[in-house]
């Protein structure tokens, strides 16, 4: 089945446990440290091919070294990045995350050729052909908001896709033009803080029937250790987390999107496909970085 991501990739560094930043020159020894390919689309897009699914990704990186890193780890885990188009003397975006030892995630950030994405790299074929698209940070892309994407998201809806869209930022400016991308998505899945800033309203309930109004068929709403808010037409359910030990939080968001997805195509309701989000996610929550744990997805569902 092939799946689309669309929008946001970033090369993660991760160390962990941190307990502090050392002051001057000090060393901290830590226990692991590993680089990653993350993002919104990047880290969705490795998800996904390993819950079984011919994957393309599509958006914008450097012609630098983490750029080289970047696809070679895209490639390695099966994604397809041959529409990956590379900006010259720009760099690919990346993230360094110091990993606490109760795998909270502070972050320094740079986001890179990620910002300078317009409809015009995109593989419309490609996109048109996916039995489901994947839109990856749209709050940062900024180019994407582009009448022809939405009309192509349409097209591409009308054929038989399903389109869904994950964001990246807190910060109510860029969440609130996210909006404009609601009336061409089938289900939009932000965290609680996203779904809180993009509406303005002081609980998740109300703001998920307010993006909903905006035109998306459901709205999940990431709560980490509370696990999910799935709200449709049909009514508000809860999904719970389930439990696990965790290490690292990093890409859990990513995580339960490419479950969700899976779900998806494989014809389960959205209740079914939201457990299998939360057990992609449970499984990620495990190691460290955006697709530790994840193997195969057997051996998530298992965990249900």
């Amino acid at each position: 089945m092939t799946v689309v991501t669309v929008g946001v990739h970033i090369v993660d560094i991760l160390a962990r446990p941190v307990e502090h930043i050392p002051e001057g020159q000090d060393t901290v020894l830590v226990d692991q440290i590993r680089l990653t390919a993350a993002g919104a689309a990047a880290g969705t897009a490795v998800d996904l091919a390993k819950l079984g699914h011919d994957v393309v990704t599509m958006g914008s990186i450097g012609d630098d070294e983490l750029g080289d890193f970047l696809l070679m780890i895209l490639a390695k885990r099966g994604v397809d990045v041959s529409r990956l188009v590379r900006r010259p003397g720009e760099q690919t975006a990346a993230s360094i995350l110091p990993i606490r030892p109760d795998g909270g995630r502070p972050s320094f950030h740079v986001p890179g050729a990620n910002l300078g994405v317009t409809y015009a790299d995109l593989d419309t074929e490609t996109l048109l052909r996916a039995r489901a698209i994947h839109l990856g940070g749209m709050d940062v892309t900024f180019g994407l908001g582009d009448p022809a994407f939405f009309e192509l998201l349409d097209t591409a809806r009308a054929n038989g896709a399903v389109v869904t869209m994950d964001l990246l930022s807190e910060l109510p400016d860029l969440l609130g033009m996210a909006r404009a991308f609601l009336p061409h998505v089938d289900y939009v899945l932000p965290n609680e803080s996203q779904a809180l800033l993009t509406t303005g309203t002081d609980d998740v309930e109300s703001a998920a029937r307010a993006l909903l109004a905006d035109g998306p068929r459901g709205v999940l709403v990431t709560q980490g250790e509370a696990g999910s808010l799935v709200v449709t037409e049909d009514g508000v359910r809860q999904v719970p987390a389930l439990k696990t030990d965790v290490a690292d939080t990093t890409g859990c968001g990513d995580a339960y999107c490419a479950g969700f997805v899976t779900g998806l195509l494989h014809d389960q309701d959205v209740l079914t496909a939201a457990r299998w989000g939360t057990a992609a996610a449970a499984r990620v929550a495990t190691g460290l970085g955006s697709d530790a744990g994840l193997t195969d997805l057997d051996s998530t569902l298992a965990l249900l």
